[in-house]
């Protein structure tokens, strides 16, 4: 038995495989009335879609979205939202090796053991290619929560390179989308290096929420820090979640600690305060290397593409505590 929903009463599930007809989501609890049409989907799922920067998968899909259910007239009608994106660049011959091989570093074996049977074309459901269901909803977590809340992700570090500045501004102004543009340039360099040698780099990403609604998350079991935990270890880039001052605690004296209210990363007790929110998460090199990587088309560094996934998970949250916290009042 698989867990392909999330939320509690902001609730998605996700379907599809890498190399199969489609994949898609059903959104389920969203309120009616909120204006959405099929083209509110295009700027985000061009920030995920693969093949387009040289520092990601040469693959090249349009991820057109197909709403399906739950909109009439361009507003939602509160019953279950359906968008679909085909598969249209399919190379599943390109796998085909794999059907009994099991990848270092993938979910191949795993799966074949506990289900017994799986999908090798691409990795499947494993793959990465399966975060676009994730990037729609979270368009629609984005249309519930109050306008001025703005969740903004960036390239933190990439490597040894490490962002020092933080402009937003020139974030989506190179391939990386480092907030720091002269640093970029070099994350930039270090990965194309790597991609002609086959190999690839992992980084830190860190998301910060502007403006943040107050009062979300529930103790003991449900604070918004275990919910937003929880989100982010699902994409499977991820390797640790941290806020705030995150580790760097572990060298903190008290008094310092308490002196920055920004260690607190926006949340004490695991209730929002309405500060913003501070979010980090690292990102695992892609283990398709070597001659897996350069017969294939991977990503040589994924941070760039786990951004705005990681941005819909945090909006998925958020959107879910907030319809909960309105419950309340």
């Amino acid at each position: 038995m698989a867990s392909n929903s999330f939320g509690s009463l902001l609730t998605i599930t996700t379907f599809g495989e890498s190399h199969g007809t489609a994949l898609g989501v059903v959104i389920d609890g969203c309120p009616s009335g909120i204006a959405l049409k099929q083209e509110d989907f295009l700027p985000e799922l061009a920030r995920r879609r693969p093949g387009q920067s040289m520092v990601t998968t040469s693959r090249r899909e349009e991820d057109a979205p197909v709403i399906l259910s739950g909109v009439f007239e361009g507003k939602t009608t509160g019953m279950p939202i359906t968008v679909i994106v085909a598969n249209e660049n399919q190379r599943p011959e390109d796998y085909e090796k794999l059907r009994s091989v099991f990848r270092v570093g993938h979910a191949d074996q795993v799966f074949a053991e506990k289900y017994g049977h799986r999908d090798h074309r691409g990795g499947g459901r494993q793959s990465g290619r399966e975060t676009v269901a994730r990037v729609i909803a979270g368009v629609v977590a984005r249309k519930i929560l109050p306008k001025n809340v703005k969740i903004i992700g960036h390239a933190k570090q990439i490597g040894s390179f490490v962002a020092r500045v933080y402009r937003p501004a020139d974030i989506e102004k190179n391939p990386v989308r480092c907030a720091d543009l002269a640093v970029a340039k070099k994350m930039t360099a270090y990965i194309l290096d790597l991609k002609s040698k086959g190999n690839s780099a992992g980084g830190l990403i860190e998301i910060r929420v502007e403006h943040p609604p107050k009062n979300l998350g529930d103790p003991v079991f449900r604070k918004l820090k275990s919910r937003l935990a929880e989100a982010i270890m699902t994409i499977g880039a991820v390797t640790g979640f941290s806020y705030g001052a995150g580790f760097g605690t572990a060298e903190m004296e008290g008094k310092d600690y308490t002196a920055n209210p920004k260690n607190f990363g926006g949340m004490l007790g695991g209730i929002s305060t309405g500060e913003p929110l501070l979010l980090t998460l690292s990102i695992k090199p892609a283990s398709s290397i070597g001659q897996v990587a350069k017969e294939g088309r991977h990503d040589p560094c994924i941070v760039p593409r786990v951004i705005p996934v990681a941005e819909a998970m945090v909006a998925l949250v958020l959107a879910d505590c907030y319809l909960m916290q309105k419950m309340y009042q």
